[in-house]
């Protein structure tokens, strides 16, 4: 997971997603990707492993045209940083491509169940269950059982609620945190968003849409946004923007206006980066507790560290590695865990092991 972005509109989308993926790269990645629908075309991907000079590299000698699609910068955390594990992800033989940010907690049950169904699996990553199970929804959905598909009455409705019912299925499905958009090979004019835990804003241009984890990418390109706040999805034309509560129904959005501008790309007006974290860190603190703490069990939940109770009783050294600020936050964090869990905690750079 690292960073998003996502356009539709009347340019060929591919010059915004790099662009986006560009302005995205102060966050960090091992690789990157993008997937867009040319007219009257499959979904077509582009990924690389490493810097997005390669990706870029890649599109310059196949060039995909097509006018709407996303892209995503990726920090490997399930699955190592490989090309296959490179997001975008597709799911249907290529009906489905999703970026995520965010963790899946119970993506290994999910994935067990799609594989009883005979669904196969290109990639290590739990983001490639979300995009298989809103193809499988799609296919199951399609006929309401009197012989005629939610996709014809929708598509005659002039509505996408089939395609919205199908990610709200999948949403229901998933435990942990996500900041997901979704492309659909046969509506190649919609983006898809969803919201829990993990940033996304939309940005609001003249007949077009754009769609980010942060600021940054959009600006110079618009100066009307929309925050999509948690349990919220969005449905992006490039004329339209609906967005509703995935429980509650239709949701009135405002549009804000972005004060940062080009030049401030990545810093949101601070004047460096150091500052600028530590202002984010309530955000920052937010965001890394949601979808993690269950209220009913009175516990935490983290991904990739399924212990029993058992075994976090034997626990007894704690290392944290960490560079740049993070190494001080994780100096503070010594402290705490010291004292709270009685347990020995040590600190080191992560380069140094």
């Amino acid at each position: 997971m690292c960073g998003i972005v996502g356009y539709v509109g009347p340019e060929f989308a591919a010059d915004f997603l790099v662009a986006g993926l560009r302005r995205l790269e102060y966050r960090g990645y091992d690789s990157a990707g993008i997937a867009i629908i040319p007219e009257h075309g499959e979904i077509e991907i582009a990924r690389s492993v490493g810097r997005i000079d390669s990706l870029s590299g890649l599109i310059q000698k196949s060039p995909i045209l097509g006018h709407i699609g996303i892209g995503h910068t990726r920090w490997a955390t399930h699955g190592p940083p490989t090309q296959y594990n490179a997001h975008p992800h597709v799911g249907g033989s290529g009906a489905v491509a999703v970026v995520h940010n965010g963790v899946i907690e119970n993506f290994s049950l999910l994935r067990d169940k799609l594989r009883e169904e005979g669904i196969e699996f290109k990639s290590d990553t739990d983001s490639e269950v979300v995009a298989q199970l809103v193809a499988w929804h799609l296919e199951h959905r399609a006929d309401d059982g009197d012989g005629t598909s939610d996709a014809a009455t929708n598509a005659a409705e002039g509505t996408y609620a089939h395609l919205v019912a199908a990610v709200r299925a999948t949403l229901d499905q998933l435990r942990g945190t996500y900041g997901l958009v979704f492309l659909f090979r046969d509506h190649p004019e919609v983006m898809i968003a969803a919201r829990l835990g993990s940033p996304l804003v939309i940005g609001v241009g003249h007949k077009e849409h754009f769609v980010a984890s942060d600021p940054s990418p959009l600006a110079g390109r618009t100066d009307r946004i929309v925050y999509l706040a948690d349990h919220q999805v969005a449905t992006i034309t490039a004329t339209s923007l609906e967005i509703t509560h995935r429980d509650q129904g239709p949701v009135i959005h405002s549009i804000e206006r972005l004060e940062i501008e080009a030049d401030d790309v990545g810093l949101n007006g601070f004047p460096h980066y150091m500052l600028k974290e530590i202002f984010e860190q309530p955000e920052a603190l937010t965001n890394a507790m949601r979808g993690r703490l269950s209220n009913d069990d009175a516990t935490a939940v983290f991904g990739g560290l399924n212990l029993t109770p058992q075994q976090l009783r034997a626990v007894n050294r704690i290392v944290l590695t960490a560079c740049g600020t993070s190494w001080h936050a994780a100096l503070v964090g010594e402290y705490l865990l010291e004292e709270l869990a009685r347990i020995p905690v040590e600190v080191e750079y992560a380069s140094e092991l």
